[in-house]
């Protein structure tokens, strides 16, 4: 399985701290960690909605890291790519130790409140909009976690359907099924009212 560059600086940062990590430089190693665990938890969360055990996948996941940076190929590609694989199969052993709470559209898009409309529109749309919101939350629920992992990494960490079908471990054709049927499911939920409101507000 091969790994696809994303940022070429910041793959070129990754590699200067891997190789002081692999010459013994502590400091690197800490250097490391502060770049990436952030990131890391935000992915865990978004699949698992639990903060300890999200944290949990932190520590796994960085503890396999530094034990095998000898096993990352630069020549294959990305190392960012490299950890979200590393990350959702962690995420994937926690979901199969205990049973998880079901996704919301904050926790999905990793914001600290519901998204809302414009504060130049009526109160009317402002009501409209929250509704469609929480028919959104009820939808993504209802989600299998295969299609939930590709949502999230689709839409919450930005990755190409070349990239998701490199960390999910399946081919690409696969990737872009998942998220075809996602988006499936969520519009046999939504009313097209729901749907027109969430595209025009969706980058809002």
């Amino acid at each position: 399985m091969a790994y696809s560059a994303r940022d070429p600086n910041e793959e070129l940062a990754f590699h200067a701290l891997i190789a002081r990590c692999q010459e013994g430089d502590q400091a690197a190693y800490e250097a490391l960690y502060n770049a990436v665990a952030g990131d890391i938890y935000r992915l865990a969360y978004s699949l698992l909605l639990h903060p300890q055990d999200s944290e949990d996948v932190v520590q796994e996941v960085m503890v396999y890291v530094f034990r095998s940076l000898h096993h990352f190929d630069p020549s294959r590609g990305s190392f960012r790519t490299w950890l979200y694989t590393i990350t959702v199969s962690r995420c994937r052993n926690a979901r199969r130790r205990k049973w998880l709470p079901t996704v919301t559209l904050s926790s999905l898009l990793g914001m600290s409140s519901e998204p809302r409309a414009p504060s130049s529109h009526s109160p009317e749309v402002a009501v409209a909009w929250r509704s469609a919101c929480e028919s959104l939350e009820r939808a993504l629920g209802t989600l299998s976690p295969r299609l939930r992992e590709a949502v999230v990494l689709r839409y919450g960490q930005g990755l190409t359907y070349r990239e998701m079908a490199e960390v999910l471990d399946c081919p690409q054709k696969t990737a872009e099924s998942r998220v075809r049927l996602a988006h499936e499911a969520l519009r046999n939920v939504l009313s097209e009212v729901e749907l027109g409101l969430l595209e025009e507000f969706g980058s809002a």
